[in-house]
């Protein structure tokens, strides 16, 4: 038996199937013995009612069955069972049974037996009240402070206290703002009913408000009916909880001070009786049921509670004082005084386990056995310590929260394109401009290592793109099996994709020693489709509207070696030229200098451009490296095509700014059509038919203009998402060509994907502009800043909403090509921002910076210089700030002096405390020199005009001289012409 184990004194089964709940437990001297001893009723849900008498059992036999006094089925379930004063001519102790739609009060007597039946128990009805609407608990006390008797408050299922004065019934009041019934308690020395809404807060009503308020019956009446009836019920206070109350429970230990508790699913809170929180106990477990009781100690209250790990727990406030086991989750518990023991626990289970228990501990009389004496074997300890020791390291390796990453993976995806397009496409649109849809296939194999269970693989490719089966179930595999699984990839829409790249994931459960059942893991592959799944070859056009240039280092090769796959179906014969036909987009011409080492890329369209470059790139660096060239570079001249690719911008944003117009006029047009509808349906429910008013012709005019603005809506938003991609194939043109512009690594090359491409789709909340924006600002602040002195101290942004324009981010992305014109680099880290000297390439021109962004970083500038010199103050400074300080004492001095030479004198102060040492030391000592000349001068003028009145001038010549004196004192570094001047200002 454990240490902490309830020791069980007497239990008992209650029936079979029945279910029992937090209410359907009491005790209490039911039958007013006069013994004092205290007897458990429990009423089940299916109507059965039980008294018992518990006593212990003798030794060595079983537990009496006398313990049962009485058993009777009630015709209805049982909700809650209470013990009080409930009839009015008798202050005995009454039975009060709460069922669904009925309260009944029985008395419970006994006669003594004069055989060897022994006693007999009868349950007697006293009165009983028919109740209109369905309970759901109820609690009882002496409401509005009545002695010697006990009146009954039933809350019901929609929210109405019903009061009953023993065989009366007193009134009834609806809780405001009810929505489902929570526990009720009554206070009585506040003479109040605390309750917990749905709202999750508590709420405390007087007993006296609740009689003066509006009757429940006038609830559903009109208006100003129920306002004249009485007066409206609110809450003397309220409390949020935030969490959902199990029970209330008011403990009468002290007539000066009384405390509330309330049982959280997840805290237990102690409440004043005036709503302040008292102490508050946070639970590391899910509560079943709780009783406040009075403790040993003054000033402080033990509760016991009950948990879904059958454990029952003691508190005194917030310390657990004791832990004892249960053989049941308990739902209700009670503290009952039996015949031979006080203070025991009773315990009822939501099954019918009902256990009298008390706690306290079972000595073990246990005494280990002697063991026989026996030789060490030293080799062996050693042999089992590193066997013990190897056990262990890889128990605490495997016993982090995320599994370890192993060297070779239990899963494999390998996914083989085809390199011939289907005979038979499988395309939803088989033709588009006149030119068939054609598709690929796509074979992945699925090889795992061990054992994998409910394999999910799902198949993911960027818009329009789109495939025959997005998701497939596979079935267990074994260790070493493989699968293959097939698909097909098409084109579904009207608009060139932005990517030819797919993914593959494969979601799976792989069984481990601590885990049997299995750790979800996830395995995942990418594939790339060919070009010809988008394009034709076609005819080459010499004239187009955009046009790009790519440089290499080799001499110029044939583009029909390269492009081999559109060559044979080409019409152009030319091997310096080659075009491709996009399905659903313009026609992009490669053609090939005869005479340099440059390719041109030109077309119609600006982001059609970017599948060619890209493939163009890619075969060249593989047919370089297939012929063993190692330094063979691809490279770009410039100038970047910013205002091209600005254009893309502004569309993208007119839609959003479009849309979200066509959201504000369909919110404006559905208030108007509810407005319009909610007014026909006043007219239509009028006893008296009157005139429409043309009601219904505005609502069907409104009508049309809600379709039309949510057919509108939807058009653009299929622009907005073509716009999109649009957008995202020129970005990932512009990133190329910024690539190659400056020659970056792959590091810094998905710095920069990352920072213009965040977001894979737009959202109304989240959009492309607002976080390019940011991004871009990010990197102009940290590592693309002029110099680690303009770094931002704080990089804390506020919430990203869509801008007004696209000036701003214009001007950032601008700013972000001629940094990195300018040598700047791309780093995640802010130390290695020096930016260094770069030789421009030929033809490009720095791209000049706005005026705002220069005074923007003039701005960070100087507030990093101000930081830098508040920190580290040199000595010039001192002197001249003490200087600055000396001049003002000399014009407080003189009182009578102008007010025009007071502000001439100020602006020359201002001037040299403003002074800074950014240039060198030569050039912060002229102007420094000629601001003092100017302050003496000054002061002169003032010395002369106040030479009339003689002890003005005194005065004058005191301070003056003092001021000398201090000056002399500070600026001793200074250079002789400054202490002359200082002396000619001080004798003046």
């Amino acid at each position: 038996m454990s240490l902490f184990k309830a020791r069980d004194w007497w239990a008992s089964v209650l029936g079979e199937g029945e279910e029992f709940d937090q209410g359907c437990l009491c005790v209490g001297d039911v039958d007013n013995s006069g013994t004092g001893y205290d007897k458990i009723v429990v009423g089940s849900y299916m109507g059965m009612l039980r008294i018992f008498s518990p006593h212990p059992a003798k030794p060595d036999e079983p537990m009496e069955a006398d313990a049962q006094l009485l058993e009777v089925q009630l015709p209805d379930p049982i909700i809650q069972v209470e013990i009080g004063k409930f009839v009015s001519c008798s202050e005995l102790l009454h039975l009060a049974v709460l069922h669904p739609r009925k309260l009944s009060v029985y008395a419970v007597s006994g006669t003594a037996g004069n055989v060897e039946h022994g006693d007999q128990y009868q349950l007697r009805l006293v009165y009983e009240h028919n109740l209109q609407r369905t309970a759901c608990n109820m609690t009882y006390g002496p409401f509005g402070g009545v002695t010697g008797h006990h009146f009954i408050c039933i809350q019901s299922m929609d929210g109405m206290l019903m009061f009953f004065e023993q065989e009366s019934y007193a009134f009834g009041r609806f809780l405001p703002g009810f929505l489902l019934p929570g526990p009720l308690c009554y206070c009585i020395r506040t003479d109040s009913f605390i309750t917990v809404s749905s709202t999750r807060q508590v709420e405390c009503y007087r007993y006296e408000t609740l009689a003066v308020a509006t009757d429940a019956d006038t609830k559903h009446e009109t208006v100003q009916q129920s306002k004249s009836s009485g007066k409206r019920l609110t809450a003397e206070w309220a409390l949020v909880l935030g969490e959902e109350a199990l029970d209330i429970c008011v403990p009468n230990t002290s007539p000066v001070m009384s405390s509330i508790f309330v049982l959280g699913e997840r805290n237990v809170f102690c409440l004043k009786d005036n709503g302040q929180i008292r102490f508050m106990k946070k639970l590391e477990f899910n509560p079943s049921c709780f009783l406040p009781y009075g403790s040993v100690s003054e000033g402080s209250t033990n509760f016991l509670m009950g948990n879904h790990n059958n454990m029952l727990l003691v508190y005194q406030d917030v310390t657990l004082k004791w832990a004892a086991q249960l053989s049941c989750v308990p739902v209700a518990v009670r503290v009952a005084n039996f015949q031979g023991l006080k203070g025991l626990v009773v315990t009822l289970s939501s099954d019918g386990h009902l256990q009298c228990s008390y706690m306290g501990t079972d000595p073990s009389f246990f005494t280990a056995p002697k063991v026989d004496a026996r030789e060490v074997n030293y080799d062996d300890m050693d042999t089992e310590m590193k066997m013990l020791q190897k056990v262990i390291r890889e128990a605490t390796k495997t016993q982090d929260i995320l599994p370890k990453a192993e060297t070779e993976e239990e899963l494999t995806l390998t996914a083989i394109v085809s390199s011939n397009l289907d005979e038979v496409s499988c395309a939803v649109i088989p033709e588009m401009n006149g030119m068939p849809v054609p598709s690929v296939t796509v074979k992945v194999k699925v090889k795992s290592r061990a054992a994998i269970q409910t394999p999910k693989m799902t198949v993911c490719v960027p818009p329009p793109l789109a495939v025959t089966q997005e998701q497939f179930v596979l079935n267990s595999m074994g260790s070493g099996s493989e699968s293959v699984v097939r698909f097909s990839v098409f084109l579904n829409g009207q608009y060139p994709p932005a990517d030819l790249c797919g993914d593959i994931a494969v979601s799976y459960s792989s069984a481990t020693e601590l885990n049997p059942s299995g750790v979800p893991r996830v395995s995942q592959c990418k594939f790339t489709l060919p070009l010809r799944l988008v394009c034709y070859p076609s005819s080459a056009s010499k004239n187009a509207k955009y046009k790009i240039t790519v440089d290499t280092n080799k001499p110029p090769v044939n583009l029909s070696e390269v492009f081999p796959d559109f060559s044979d179906k080409s019409e152009n014969k030319d091997c310096s030229a080659l075009a491709f036909h996009l399905i659903t987009g313009s026609r992009v011409t490669v053609l090939a200098s005869k005479t340099s080492q440059r390719y041109r890329i030109q077309s119609e369209s600006f982001e059609d451009i970017w599948l060619v470059a890209k493939e163009l790139v890619q075969r060249f660096d593989r047919h370089f490296a297939s012929l063993g060239v190692n330094d063979f570079r691809n490279s770009f001249t410039g100038p970047v095509p910013l205002s091209e690719y600005f254009e893309m911008v502004d569309h993208h944003f007119e839609l959003r700014v479009n849309a979200q117009k066509y959201q504000d006029l369909l919110s404006e047009r559905a208030v108007q059509f509810r407005a319009i509808q909610r007014r026909l349906l006043t007219r239509f429910k009028d006893k008296t038919p009157g005139p429409l008013q043309n009601l219904d012709t505005l609502m069907e005019g409104t009508y049309r203009q809600v379709i039309a603005l949510a057919d509108a809506a939807e058009d653009n938003r299929q622009c907005l998402i073509q716009a999109f991609t649009r957008l995202r194939s020129a970005t990932h043109l512009l990133i190329l060509l910024l690539s190659l512009w400056q020659g970056l690594s792959s590091e810094q090359t998905n710095i920069l994907e990352a920072t213009l491409l965040p977001l894979l789709q737009d959202t109304p909340q989240l959009g492309w502009e607002e976080s390019v924006d940011a991004a871009v600002s990010h990197l102009l602040k940290t590592c693309l800043s002029r110099s680690p002195k303009d770094q931002a101290i704080s990089l804390s942004t506020g919430p990203l909403t869509i801008p007004k324009d696209t000036s701003r981010l214009k001007k950032h992305i601008t700013l972000l090509c001629d940094r990195l014109g300018k040598g700047g680099r791309l780093s995640l880290s802010s130390e290695a921002n020096v930016p260094t000297t770069v030789m421009m390439p030929a033809g490009c021109e720095p791209i000049p910076e706005p005026i705002a962004e220069q005074e923007e970083e003039a701005a960070l500038q100087q507030d990093a210089a101000k930081y830098i010199k508040s920190k580290q103050p040199s000595k010039r400074v001192k002197s001249k700030s003490d200087s600055s300080k000396e001049s003002l004492k000399e014009k407080e001095s003189g009182k009578d002096s102008t007010k025009e030479s007071k502000k001439d004198s100020a602006k020359e102060e201002s001037k040299v405390s403003s002074k800074e040492p950014k240039e060198s030391s030569k050039e912060s000592k002229e102007p420094s020199r000629e601001s003092k000349k100017g302050s003496t001068k000054e002061s002169k003028k003032e010395s002369l005009k106040e030479l009339s009145k003689d002890k003005e001038s005194s005065r004058e010549k005191e301070s003056s001289k003092e001021s000398g004196k201090d000056k002399t004192k500070v600026s001793r570094k200074s250079s002789v012409k400054v202490k002359e001047k200082k002396s000619e200002a001080g004798d003046s």
